[in-house]
Formats: C-alpha cells, sequence, structure tokens
C-alpha cells in the first residue's frame, strides 16, 4: 500500500472505525459529509480524491437500502473525481443472505449488488464473515477476513468460564465454531438447523448426546438478526442442564425487540464486533482490517 496517496474515506456514521483504520495505517482521513432529507433521500458532499487510492469504509447494516444507496454515492463521486483505485470495505455485507434461488421466481440479489459495485468502478471489496463468502463470484477481487480470532481473544481475556464449550447453531457454521474453539482450547458441538423454505420457520435439535451439564456455552455465529435461532438453540441447551449461554457473533443486527427475547430465553451476554455499532460490539475491527492493508 502507498501511504502517502492513499486515504480512508467514510461518513459519519462510520468514522470511528475508518479513523482508527487511518491511524493505525498512518494515512489520512476525509470525511464524506452526509445529510438526510426529511423524504429520506441523501446527500455526500466529499473533497477531490483525484489519483487517490481510495479506501471507503462502509457498514450497510439496517436500513439496508439507504445505506447501500449512500454507498454509492460515495463510490461514484471517488469515480467522478478520477480516484486511482476504490477499495469498498464493508464490514456488514447487505443482501448476503439472498445468495441462492430457495423458491422459483427469486434473484439472488448479492449478485445484483456485485454488478452495481463493479458498474461504478470498485477494484477491490473487503468483507468481514459475510455469510457466504463463495457467493462473491465478482468481475473485481473480494476479499473475506474473519473477526473470529479477535471475538475469541476477548472472550480469553474477559469472560471467566466453567469448562466451556462452543456451539455452532447450524452445520454450516462448523468450521467458524471449530475456529473459536481452537483459540480457547476447548471441544464444540453443531446442531441441526432446518428452515422452511416458504415460510422461514426454524427447527433446531441436537447432532449427538454429549455430557453438557454446567458447562458454559459459547453459541458462536456470524450474525444475528430476529435472535430466534439462538433462542430455539438456547432452550435445547438448558434441557441438557447446560450452564451459562453466552452469545458471540460477528454482526449484532438484533432487530426489533431482539435484545429483550435474549435476556427473556437467559442468555447472559451477547458479544459482537463494531461492524455494527451498538451496545453489544465489545471487538474493534480496525485492528482486522488495518492489519489486512497493512500486509497488501
Amino acid at each position: 500500500m502507498q501511504k502517502n496517496n492513499t486515504v480512508i474515506i467514510s461518513d459519519n456514521r462510520n468514522s470511528s472505525l475508518a479513523k482508527n483504520i487511518s491511524l493505525n495505517l498512518d494515512v489520512s482521513y476525509e470525511n464524506a459529509e452526509l445529510r438526510v432529507f426529511a423524504d429520506g433521500e441523501s446527500k455526500i458532499r466529499l473533497d477531490n480524491v483525484a489519483k487517490r487510492n481510495c479506501i471507503i469504509i462502509h457498514s450497510t447494516y439496517p436500513p439496508i437500502d439507504q445505506h447501500l444507496m449512500q454507498l454509492f454515492m460515495i463510490i461514484y463521486k471517488c469515480r467522478q473525481d478520477g480516484a486511482s483505485d476504490i477499495c469498498v470495505v464493508n464490514p456488514y455485507l447487505a443482501y448476503s443472505r439472498q445468495d441462492k434461488v430457495f423458491v422459483d421466481g427469486e434473484i439472488v440479489t448479492i449478485n445484483l449488488i456485485g454488478r452495481i459495485l463493479a458498474s461504478l468502478g470498485t477494484t477491490k471489496l473487503v468483507t468481514i464473515d459475510t455469510h457466504s463468502p463463495g457467493s462473491l463470484n465478482y468481475s473485481f477481487e473480494t476479499v473475506d477476513l474473519s473477526a473470529i480470532p479477535s471475538l475469541a481473544n476477548y472472550v480469553k481475556k474477559n469472560i471467566p468460564l466453567n469448562r466451556p464449550i462452543v456451539i455452532s447453531p447450524d452445520e454450516g457454521g462448523i468450521q467458524r465454531a471449530k475456529k473459536f474453539a481452537a483459540v480457547i482450547y476447548t471441544d464444540m458441538l453443531s446442531l441441526i438447523k432446518t428452515r422452511d423454505r416458504f415460510t422461514g420457520d426454524v427447527s433446531i435439535s441436537l447432532s449427538d448426546q454429549q455430557p453438557l451439564e454446567n458447562r458454559d456455552a459459547l453459541i458462536v455465529d456470524d450474525m444475528i438478526s430476529t435472535g430466534n435461532s439462538i433462542i430455539k438453540a438456547t432452550e435445547i441447551l438448558k434441557k441438557n442442564n447446560i450452564g451459562n449461554v453466552y452469545v458471540i457473533c460477528t454482526h449484532a443486527l438484533l432487530l426489533n425487540d431482539a435484545k429483550e427475547k435474549l435476556v427473556r430465553a437467559g442468555i447472559k451476554e451477547v458479544i459482537s464486533t463494531n461492524s455494527i455499532p451498538n451496545e453489544f460490539a465489545k471487538v474493534d475491527l480496525s485492528g482486522v482490517i488495518s492489519n489486512y492493508f497493512s500486509d497488501h
């Protein structure tokens, strides 16, 4: 990375993470001034970045479509100015769960996002623990970084645990759970999750019968949105006399009353990254992102 020609760009919403990355990399920071009008339209103002290598830090959590549009506007401005390179760092990548056709007539929306980014001049996309990294089959380079080691180290240093066991809430998250378990030197167990493709209803069961009595459980997932799957997983674990239940995720959306439901379900603590800034964001992603750019 050419430091003297690189600029970190974000709007005010993403500025805390972006400024930390700017300091870590010792490169300049530019604020994209954002104004949102009463009707919901956004307006972006950004100083000229001609011939600069632009790294745009922009997470697309809810309101998703508004935040995507703001990202597109920043990229468009960089290209209009004649930026040398446009790299988008999207810690929480919207529409990543729409990565295949589940019911006839649907579109693969994550592919549409890639086409729009490419048409605007994006040269690289960096994400964090995206739902299906293999779906990012774009015409430009994509990189999916992992916050799992950072989350595991946080737990290792800050949470006193009794004979912990790492739980993957479904078979798709087994590798993620294994990586987490390796950092804290413990074993892991995968639950079996099935989802009705039409109603979205979820059912969860144990993959095997391990003695769980009084062991602290660490449910590790990429994201939590409504919390319903986590609650069902917790119910199964508590029926097996589990000890404390902690939920660890990269992206804590926690929509509507998800926080209250998790508390009622007996979750002791939720720990996430600042891909989505909220009260659960206890692990800063600036180190993970900065380390990547330091090496490339």
